[in-house]
């Protein structure tokens, strides 16, 4: 749900239809942050867009690590929730749990849990960056002021999604409940998940 009407699937036209079909091809349903969206996709396509530029110079593992980390900072559920069960699929549900829990060094190696430890400052208060922490980085954690950007980029990046998604109500959807109980109450850190059943759009020769 969201505190503001959105456009259902069964009513959905035009761009509204287009922009959920793509969701749908990639969810398996209509997500919830999709339809925060409906009444102006446009948005979400730039997003989308600009999501793929962010994510482009880093592997699967490192995206996954920093946006869940900022994710998770941000206290958004949605996005700790789709970004955690990501992140198990390479390093193991244990592991994101005790990244959840600030146990990132029983896990990570030691450039990693730097990189999580930049990832949630930037996220909780970018004004406490300083010149030393990035210096470290560079020194200790074998990054170059290129891999440095990419890293506060992605988090910027979600900041993004998660204050619109929260400032409108959006909640996980239903389809997170199936998680493992330890994982989901760990990802869970803002909004609750949806109760609601997921949605789909209709047949098209049924709309």
């Amino acid at each position: 749900m969201t505190f503001i009407n959105t456009v259902r699937p069964d009513d959905a036209c035009n761009e509204v239809r287009e922009m959920y079909e793509r969701q749908q091809d990639f969810w398996g349903y209509v997500p919830n942050y999709a339809k925060t969206f409906s009444h102006r996709p446009e948005v979400l396509a730039r997003w989308g867009r600009l999501l793929a530029e962010l994510r482009r110079p880093a592997d699967d593992r490192r995206f996954e690590l920093v946006t869940f980390a900022a994710a998770h900072a941000l206290k958004n559920s949605a996005c700790s929730l789709a970004h955690g069960k990501e992140l198990a699929l390479i390093i193991g549900e244990d592991s994101v749990v005790a990244i959840a829990e600030g146990r990132e060094e029983s896990v990570l190696p030691a450039d990693e849990v730097a990189i999580v430890r930049y990832a949630r400052q930037i996220a909780r208060d970018p004004r406490r960056v300083t010149c030393g922490q990035i210096d470290s980085l560079k020194m200790h954690h074998n990054l170059d002021d290129a891999d440095i950007f990419d890293i506060a980029a992605i988090v910027a990046g979600r900041c993004f999604l998660t204050r619109l998604l929260d400032g409108l109500g959006c909640e996980a959807d239903a389809a997170f409940l199936s998680l493992d109980k330890n994982l989901r109450d760990a990802l869970s850190v803002g909004r609750p998940i949806c109760q609601r059943p997921l949605e789909f759009l209709p047949a098209k020769d049924a709309a």
